[in-house]
């Protein structure tokens, strides 16, 4: 995947750039309503010339980062999940000394495993699955469709403006609107103004039904600039909340491996493309596998979305008991490879892009990064 190149003006990348590309590769509306995703610490406006990739923020990371020379980190797990009412070294000892460091820190997290390229497409090719979609597509739940009534003379102005407001966007292309002639009617009340016809009287006039997309987001300034664009005194405004499932993202992956192979063939071709000695097998450890899922991280609870789909085998970071006893009454063959482990595969490809998107940034992956467990 192509994202588009990036620099500032002053020929040097700044934070905001290096944002702007992450936020591109992973857009932040992709990301689990619970999660905290995209610029946790530092300033936008501060240059940015070299990029640490990490899974985790740790004191091992953070004296890296220094010897480096790194202005800003990308910490997959966001370091600051919750709110928090206070940053002391006993609430928040790796944001503080991040921030006590000048470094600016960036996290994915969800978004990353959800986009297209992320996190769960890498699994899924370590796996061997091919064609991989989504066990559990998004749905974006963060646009609106904005209808306004309005003359054949006010419909040029009134578009401007919601476009120039930020309305009208849809994935490539901008000033996307529709409109249709129709028919309406009014009768003003005492004391209104109308812009056609008197109070009093009930009128009818052509009028053109226009419509626009707006991020939910920013609603309230395109209706306030298509108001001020109307020349109606109330104008008629519908808003609908839209719900859309792109293609191509979501939580997991799950699709056929080019042959069907045995457990044993499975689990091998995991630690390998891993580069694991061990790994955790519940279920079954006899037969073929044709159909296999995958979600990186904690997901242990998505082997039912995979079961319900015919998967006959699972690859996650980690599961909980008492998932890995349903996995395996449910004929399931259920492989943990360790929470961050199941994540680190990704940031190889991630480097790469980032390098092509923002001209002029070292990017590197961290090497005191690891998985806090070891299997012994």
């Amino acid at each position: 995947m192509a994202e588009k190149r990036a620099s500032s003006s002053r020929g040097r990348a700044m934070v905001g750039d290096v944002c702007d590309a992450l936020d591109a590769i992973a857009p932040p509306h992709l990301a689990a309503e619970w999660d905290n995703v995209g610029l946790l610490i530092g300033d936008r406006a501060r240059p940015a010339r070299r990029l640490l990739l990490t899974i985790d923020l740790t004191g091992p990371v953070l004296r890296e980062a220094a010897r480096a020379g790194a202005d800003m980190v990308l910490a997959y797990h966001p370091p600051i999940f919750k709110p928090l009412s206070r940053l002391t070294a006993d609430a928040a000892p790796v944001a503080l000394a991040a921030a006590r460091a000048g470094l600016a820190v960036y996290s994915p997290h969800t978004a990353l495993d959800a986009a297209a390229g992320g996190t769960n497409d890498v699994l899924a090719e370590a796996v061997g699955i091919r064609r991989p979609r989504p066990l559990e597509p998004v749905i974006r739940r963060d646009r609106c469709k904005v209808a306004v009534f309005a003359s054949p003379a006010d419909v040029p102005a009134v578009a401007a403006a919601a476009f120039a407001a930020g309305a009208g966007r849809i994935g490539n292309y901008g000033e996307c609107s529709f409109r249709a002639a129709g028919v309406g009617t009014f009768r003003g009340d005492e004391g209104s103004s109308p812009a056609v016809g008197r109070a009093g009287r009930r009128e009818q006039v052509e009028e053109f039904r226009l419509e626009v997309v707006a991020p939910r987001d920013n609603l309230a300034a395109v209706l306030a600039a298509v108001r001020a664009a109307h020349s109606y005194e109330t104008p008629a405004i519908d808003v609908y909340p839209l719900e859309d499932v792109p293609p191509g993202v979501g939580m997991g992956r799950i699709g056929e491996l080019a042959r069907a192979v045995t457990v044993g063939s499975l689990v091998a071709r995991v630690k390998r493309a891993l580069g694991l000695e061990r790994v955790l097998l519940a279920g079954p450890t006899r037969g073929k596998v044709k159909l296999a899922a995958c979600c990186a991280g904690s997901c242990g609870e998505l082997f039912r979305s995979a079961a319900g789909a015919g998967a006959g085998a699972y690859v996650t970071g980690e599961m909980r008991h008492h998932d890995s006893l349903a996995a395996a009454a449910a004929g399931m063959t259920c492989i943990c490879v360790g929470h961050s482990n199941s994540e680190r595969l990704v940031l190889p490809g991630l480097r790469d892009r980032i390098r092509h998107a923002v001209a002029g940034l070292d990017v590197r992956i961290s090497r005191a990064d690891r998985d806090p467990q070891q299997v012994v």
